[in-house]
Parts: structure tokens; sequence; C-alpha cells
């Protein structure tokens, strides 16, 4: 089958590699018809591939498909069904299932490097499981994981409960912004984006969306979200406060996390550590790795006293220096993890199953690409080239000629 493979910084091909099958009684096999790029998978196209990734790693863990086969253990889905697979791969039985933590199973920790659940398509400190940018894909502890869909509308509509919706939802729920109060978002890629609708649809009077790319804050200020442009303020801290009596905002989602722009030293640590032999990079990035943090950094001037600060973004980072004496004073709480996918989900799908499109699921995507073109996708989502803020693809899709493949973009 043909899937999409990592075989180095910023060079993933579409490659032909064996079909998975059953392995266990809780095995999947589901076809996938729809994959997306998250700008988790642009880590591993940039920074921390060289450490963590080995050559013909299948990448993806947004996916929605069709189950093709189950294993004897599996009941709650069966051959012909619609379903969307969370990114992260839990059990629901154990202590931390129980408990809401699916991002934390104990039954798929990747205890080896310490981390929690495995995901698909992510490294091996999480397992190395085939990721779903892929025709078909093996989906372990199916027996729980895989999210039954309806069939009829489009992918669109669901394949998002697989990531975005969820890491959304709980941002905002980990942000508690009060209804009558503040939130601000820094980063409207796909992630800031949903956050703004989440919590404009909670009724959250005032969110206030922060980006310096051109495309994503038009999108925001759609959905009611009142955008600042990073190119035009000399400090984002002190605009914000301006807007909300001289206090800043209840509460501050950093939705943009280790990509932040500027950090000089930072970024010069991930290129030094890019550049290693892969065992040398990655005992540098185990040991001394640090992250790009000017997002998070703005996130904690700008957020009012008594605030919170919900972090979505990914920071893999071992000795960041933190402001613990600002977090401190101003007598911050944060928040922060891997969505708990399925904790989410009797919350998020009524809003997908019912009249209307209340959080604008069909109006993210700006490019949906045939398999083949998963490089071109890869491309200009990270050079934030074509207006690209979200980019699908669709393996059952053929190559087309000219602009074919490219969703209708006006904003």
């Amino acid at each position: 089958m043909k899937a999409v493979a990592w075989h180095g910084k910023r060079d993933v091909r579409v490659d032909e590699v064996p079909e998975p099958k059953i392995e266990e009684p809780t095995d999947a096999l589901v076809r996938v018809t729809t994959a997306g790029i998250c700008g988790s998978d642009l880590h591993v196209y940039e920074v921390l591939g060289r450490p963590y990734m080995e050559e013909g790693d299948v990448l993806g863990h947004e996916t929605i498909g069709i189950v093709e086969a189950v294993g004897h253990d599996v009941t709650n889905v069966r051959l012909g069904d619609r379903v969307v697979l969370p990114f992260n791969i839990s059990c629901g039985r154990c202590f931390m299932c129980a408990h809401e933590l699916y991002s934390q199973c104990e039954t798929t920790q990747v205890r080896e490097h310490g981390k929690g659940a495995a995901l698909f398509g992510y490294t091996r400190l999480y397992g190395s499981v085939p990721g779903g940018q892929a025709e078909l894909i093996r989906v372990p502890q199916a027996q729980f994981g895989p999210i039954q869909v309806p069939h009829g509308p489009s992918d669109e509509r669901f394949v998002y409960l697989s990531d975005v919706l969820p890491t959304a939802w709980q941002a905002v729920a980990y942000a508690e912004p009060p209804r009558d109060g503040s939130l601000a978002i820094f980063g409207l890629g796909p992630i800031g984006q949903m956050c703004g609708r989440v919590a404009r649809h909670l009724g959250v009077a005032r969110v206030f969306g922060i980006d310096l790319v051109r495309e994503r804050l038009q999108l925001a200020r759609r959905y009611g979200i009142e955008t600042l442009d990073l190119r035009e303020c000399d400090d984002i801290a002190t605009a914000l406060r301006d807007l909300t009596d001289g206090r800043g905002p209840d509460a501050v989602i950093d939705a943009v996390g280790m990509e932040a722009h500027g950090a000089s030293v930072a970024k010069l640590t991930h290129q030094i550590v890019g550049a290693l032999p892969s065992r040398m990079a990655l005992l540098v990035a185990e040991r001394a790795g640090i992250d790009r943090l000017g997002a998070l950094y703005a996130c904690l001037d700008s957020v009012r006293r008594g605030g919170t600060v919900s972090i979505s973004g990914v920071y893999t980072g071992m000795i960041d220096p933190l402001p613990l004496m600002d977090i401190f004073d101003k007598q911050l709480q944060l928040r922060m993890g891997q969505a708990n996918v399925k904790r989410w989900v009797d919350d998020l799908m009524p809003l997908l199953t019912g009249e209307g499109d209340p959080l604008g699921v069909q109006d993210l995507a700006t490019h949906r690409l045939p398999l083949a073109e998963a490089p071109r996708g890869y491309e200009i989502f990270q050079e934030k080239k074509e207006g690209a803020i979200k980019v699908l693809l669709e393996p059952g899709q053929v190559v087309a000629d000219g602009d074919a493949g490219r969703a209708p973009f006006a904003l």
C-alpha cells in the first residue's frame, strides 16, 4: 500500500510499504478515507526527526475511515462501520482510563522512554506506531478506541474528532474563562482557530486571537474573534491589557508551542541537534533540550493576576527556563497536556451530528490533496504558503492536473 513516510528533515515521501495485518485480538484494520496533517507532524518534519524517528516511519494521527477487519475481542465496531481514530491509543480499562486520562493509559504507556500513552505516527518516544497518512492503518486497542460516526456527511464533519476538536475543547476547559470574561489565544493555526470557536460557542464574552499570518487572522475574525497582528504590536501584553481594563485577559491559551518565532538561542539548539548523528542527537535532546519559548513567555506576561494559562502547544525541552518568580507573584494557574480525546466526545458529538455547523468544521481545511501530494502538503503547511491553514490528505483521491485537489479558498 501507499503511505507517507519520514526520510529526514523536511523530507517526507509517499512510499510503497507492506499492508498491516491483525496482530492482536484487540486490533482492527481501517481503510483510511481522510487524514489530516497536524502542526505536531511539522515537529517531526522540522526539529524532532533526527533523534526520534527512523527512516520509513509512517506519519499521521488525524484519521477517519471504514473498518475493514477486526480481531476476535473487538465487539464495539463491525466491518463497514465509519470510525474516527483518537490520536492517543488507550485501552479504556486501566486506572488512568478510569479517570478519563486517556493520554496517560497504563496499558500503552511507553515506559522505555518514561512517556504516556502511545500515539499514532509519532516518534519512538510514543511507540513508533505506524500512522494514518496511509491507505490502511492497523488500530491497536480497537475494543475501545475507535469513535463510531454516521455515514453520509463529509469526512470534514468528523475527522477533527481525532485531535483538533478535543484538543481545542480541552484547552478551553482547562483555561476556564468566565462567560462574562475574556480569553486570549496565542496562535491561530487549526487548534487556535477551534479554541476561539469553542470559546465563543460556550459564551465567552471576549475572545482575542494573536498571530502574524494574514489568512489566519482573517479566518478568525469570521467567528467573532478580536484579532491582534503581532506585526503591528510592539508589546502584545500591553496591547491586551489596554483592551481589558489594564489587567490582562482572565485566561490565555498557548496554541503555539515550540514553533514560536524568535528565541534565536533555542532555534540554534534545534539546528545543532538536527545536524548531529542520531545517537548523539538523542542524548542532547533528552538532557539539554530547550524550546523556543517566546509565545509562552508572552502568555505568562499577558494573563491577568490570578488568571490561568492553558497550554495545548507541544513543548519538548528538558531545561526550559520559566519565570517562576513572576508565575508565583501573579498567582497563576498553569494547565497543560495532550488531549484526552474520548473524554470530550460526548460534548462534541451533538455539535457535529445536529443541525448547522456551530464550530465551522467545514470551514477549516484550505487544502484537500491526494495522498500522493503529501510532500507538497507538508511544504505549504510548514511555509504557510498558498494560504494553507489546514491540509487534509485523501488516499482515495487521484492526482489531477493544475490546481485540482486544492480547496476553494476565499477570505
